[in-house]
């Protein structure tokens, strides 16, 4: 600082000495300068050791406003700097020097409190800094809802399934389980197509609609406390074969697929259909991001084991949903460490980033798993923003937000950068919880009893996308007890198919059932039976149990373009024979040594034939 002024002092003597030798300035004037020169220097003195280290911090906060200026004006600035009565700037910490590091609290040119990070790598203040908002955060440039495509293609409740579940998936499976069934059963298989692959579809459904997901399958095709519907799609037997063979690819050259890829067995029916998600819905202005556990205990190389779920063990997947409607916009199966590996290292960031591609303007809500200050800072870069709790023993966090200890009840503490807020809200005595959120700026509070910030308020409110829909899913599940795992799977695919299928139905068709509770539930029902339909519509063999036969019967006769398929049906006791004429003739089978007369022909080779040799069957086990 002095420095400073002595070189302010020789200025001011250079140039009277350059105004002596023009002879403008006489001596008396020369003296006078001088001692005015001196008495400002004393002057200046005496407030230094006054103001002391607040001459220190305003160079401080005058070097943070240099720096922040572009390298082009740095000159043009440092001349206008030297002739401004101000102290000479520090240099900054060289490589081989190191600044010491500010205390515990400090004051900042906000007028609060300035707290270090735990690794002394960020700079947290106790009052919001005043910076420009987000230019890109939180503008969202697609429509929420449906998009273009759902729109066109979702005709009726089947149609809206059918998006998620294309052709392109189907022929995979279809392909891959024919396959399956010939090198199973050889020559006896028959080649299953796509209106059985949809009656297979429906029974599952139709089970989940009945809440079905732990009776056994016998129950469900028992006579007296089955459901007729079953009986009339297809017999048990058949239910138990489709689903031996089942398959998603060729098992010949899994092995070599499956060094690379856990999820071998399953990742192009996934794939597939992971990728159309995306395309038939826009979420809203909030995401959230969590897992999703499968109850499943059978082998699989990358099941899990979470203690703090109700199934404990079972196959993880990662989602992300609307905050609104729990629509499932993407998921991605977490498939563990790799076989010999070490495990992941930030991991929950990774997933986020994953997870929320193809997004902009949004903001991400997820638990303390994945928020920490670095991925606030990422998803900044993709014009993201994120709210969410965040563990305490993250090391960018300050030590003051952290204790609870002589606190109030519902009382809330704050620290800020310029794009981040952090606060630690005292629920209850003894008890902090500390949020991260780089969406609100300020410290704004509710004005309700429990005086929770806004940032909470905002949490809690988007926080359960992908509870609600795992919740949801869990109401009708499809899934069936087995023990493989691309099965169990697949049952999700079904489950979420389906209720994505109606979040894009409810938005096209807002007045649909009217004010009907469970619309979930009566849109599984009609699903379930348009899936089955045009296997029972083409069924040959009437099923024996009177309930499921009629119908059979019933939907036959509505299908005006089957009646040609239709099985014949004898009115009569007698469905082999019949009476053709009130001519009688000899039986053919009894021969002319017993001469009897009968006037009933068999119903295929038209012979006559007595009582004797006719064979009586019920109209149920008609062929």
């Amino acid at each position: 600082m002095l420095t400073m002024l002595q070189h302010c002092l020789g200025t001011a003597g250079a140039e009277t000495q350059q105004l002596c030798h023009c002879g403008l300035l006489s001596q008396p004037i020369k003296m006078a300068k001088r001692n005015s020169a001196q008495r400002a220097l004393e002057s200046i003195l005496e407030d230094r050791e006054v103001l002391g280290d607040d001459v220190e911090e305003e160079v401080s906060e005058f070097e943070d406003h240099i720096s922040e200026n572009s390298e082009s004006d740095s000159d043009s600035e440092d001349d206008e700097i030297e002739h401004q009565p101000v102290p000479k700037q520090r240099r900054a910490p060289g490589p081989g020097r190191q600044q010491p590091a500010p205390g515990p609290e400090q004051a900042s040119q906000h007028g609060g409190e300035i707290w270090m990070s735990k690794n002394s790598e960020i700079e947290w203040s106790s009052r919001p800094r005043k910076g420009p908002p987000h230019k890109a955060a939180n503008v969202i440039r697609m429509q929420p809802g449906p998009t273009r495509m759902a729109v066109t293609h979702t005709q009726d409740i089947k149609s809206s399934f059918e998006l998620f579940i294309p052709d392109s998936i189907q022929e995979i499976i279809l392909d891959c389980t024919n396959l399956e069934g010939r090198r199973v059963f050889g020559e006896r298989w028959k080649e299953m197509d796509q209106t059985q692959l949809h009656a297979y579809f429906g029974v599952l459904i139709l089970a989940g609609v009945f809440r079905s997901k732990g009776e056994s399958a016998e129950s469900l095709w028992d006579a007296e406390t089955g459901r007729e519907i079953f009986r009339a799609t297809m017999s048990l037997e058949n239910f138990h074969i489709i689903s031996r063979i089942m398959r998603f690819d060729n098992r010949d050259d899994r092995p070599a697929r499956r060094q690379r890829d856990k999820l071998a067995a399953i990742r192009t029916v996934w794939d597939k259909w992971v990728r159309r998600l995306p395309l038939l819905y826009n979420p809203g202005p909030n995401v959230t991001i969590d897992g999703q556990l499968m109850p499943f205990r059978g082998h699989c190389p990358f099941r899990q084991y979470l203690p703090s779920k109700p199934a404990k063990y079972g196959i993880k997947i990662w989602a992300a949903c609307d905050a609104t409607s729990s629509y499932a916009w993407n998921l991605q199966v977490s498939t563990g460490k790799p076989d010999g590996g070490a495990p992941e290292k930030n991991q929950g960031m990774r997933v986020v980033l994953d997870m929320s591609q193809g997004l902009s303007g949004h903001n991400i809500t997820c638990d303390s798993f994945f928020t920490s200050h670095k991925l606030g800072q990422e998803l900044l870069k993709r014009k993201l923003t994120i709210v969410g709790t965040i563990r305490k023993n993250r090391s960018e966090l300050p030590p003051q937000l952290l204790t609870s200890k002589n606190r109030p009840v519902k009382s809330s503490k704050f620290a800020y950068t310029a794009d981040t807020s952090l606060v630690s809200y005292v629920p209850k005595k003894g008890k902090n919880v500390v949020l991260m959120s780089t969406l609100h700026r300020d410290g704004r509070m509710c004005d309700q009893e429990h005086h929770k910030p806004e940032i909470i308020m905002d949490y809690n409110a988007t926080k359960g996308g992908v509870d609600n829909m795992d919740k949801l899913v869990t109401a009708y599940s499809c899934k069936w007890r087995t023990l493989r795992w691309p099965l169990v799977i697949f049952f999700d695919m079904l489950d979420i198919s389906a209720y994505n299928a109606f979040v894009i139905w409810m938005a096209l068709n807002p007045e649909w059932k009217g004010v009907k509770l469970q619309k979930r539930r009566l849109f599984l029902e009609d699903l379930g039976k348009e899936l089955v339909r045009p296997q029972i519509e083409r069924r040959k063999h009437i099923p024996r149990t009177p309930a499921s036969a009629a119908m059979v019967r019933r939907i036959q006769k509505e299908n005006a373009g089957a009646l040609s398929t239709q099985p014949t049906e004898p009115q009569s006791a007698e469905p082999e024979v019949v009476n053709t004429s009130n001519k009688k003739k000899r039986c053919e089978v009894c021969g002319p040594k017993m001469d009897r007369k009968t006037q009933y022909t068999c119903i295929k080779c038209k012979k006559y034939i007595c009582n004797t040799h006719t064979v009586k069957l019920c109209p149920s086990c008609v062929v």
